[in-house]
């Protein structure tokens, strides 16, 4: 059974930073892409950044390049996203999400498997 355990949202300042955590348990082996993705209220869920299991190729969203990083820890089953700059804009439930085969990494619909989600709130 897989399961997917996000942890390490958090209320911060503009300008600060955080590195939230996801457990990827269960059938991780057979994954090929992992990936961060969020909501903000109102809107619709976005692909932040994604890292193909196999090869470690990495991929961002424009609104996040430079300031976030998605990283792997194979041997803990632990996906991590290093977020730098905070601002209000980031506010937003942040969601890892596993996904059996390649595909757009931005797609929602690309994931086959998602965590609870963990809150990150910026204020200025």
């Amino acid at each position: 059974q897989v399961q997917i355990v996000e942890s390490g949202g958090d209320s911060v300042q503009a300008g600060g930073s955080l590195r939230p955590s996801c457990v990827v348990s269960g059938y991780a082996c057979s994954f090929r892409m992992l990936g961060w993705l969020r909501q903000a209220p109102g809107k619709e869920r976005e692909g932040l950044a994604a890292i193909y299991t196999f090869g470690c190729a990495t991929y961002y969203a424009d609104s996040v390049k430079g300031r976030f990083t998605i990283s792997q820890d194979k041997a803990k089953q632990t996906l991590y996203l290093y977020m730098s700059s905070l601002d209000p804009e980031d506010t937003a439930m942040y969601y890892c999400a596993a996904a059996r085969y390649g595909g757009t990494w931005s797609k929602v619909e690309t994931y086959d498997y998602w965590g609870q989600g963990t809150q990150v709130t910026v204020s200025s």
